[in-house]
């Protein structure tokens, strides 16, 4: 069965977002599509927390979101327990968000790369695996951490 990728962006993202749902299709995987649905504004917040939450509870193992910076996205995403979102807007951000720290949400900025650099990102992201040993110890202390959060 192909992996679900939860996806979602504000206007910002829009027409990136729509060809990686694209690109994922023909990788395989299956691309569930949050929104928004146009380049007309939307509230990244809103989304983003959406996506997130998707992420939090379960229901996707990892997900992809996309606005101007990333960095919006991944506040709001990074609010939610059990998300580990970092903003990568190179290979090896992203190989290396994966390796150390486990991101299981992938923020885009649509503003500062393209189709091709962002295809390139999330590919290595989604191969990359999580390192055992210190990395995995420490990202299970963010874990233990978060639950002390209110």
């Amino acid at each position: 069965m192909a992996e679900r990728i939860a996806i979602g962006c504000d206007h910002g993202g829009y027409i990136l977002k729509e060809r990686l749902k694209k690109y994922l299709s023909r990788r395989g995987y299956v691309a569930e599509d949050f929104g928004t649905d146009s380049r007309d504004p939307a509230d990244y917040p809103l989304i983003g927390y959406e996506v997130a939450k998707s992420v939090s509870d379960g229901r996707f193992k990892r997900a992809i979101l996309i606005c101007k910076t990333g960095i919006g996205m991944s506040i709001i995403a990074n609010k939610l327990r059990n998300v580990r979102s970092g903003v990568c807007n190179t290979v090896a951000q992203a190989r290396t968000s994966r390796l150390h720290n486990d991101t299981n949400v992938l923020s885009l900025a649509a503003k500062y790369i393209n189709f091709g650099e962002a295809e390139k990102i999330v590919s290595v992201w989604l191969k990359t695996e999580a390192l055992s040993g210190r990395h995995r110890r420490r990202v299970r202390q963010i874990g233990r951490l978060e639950k002390n959060i209110p």
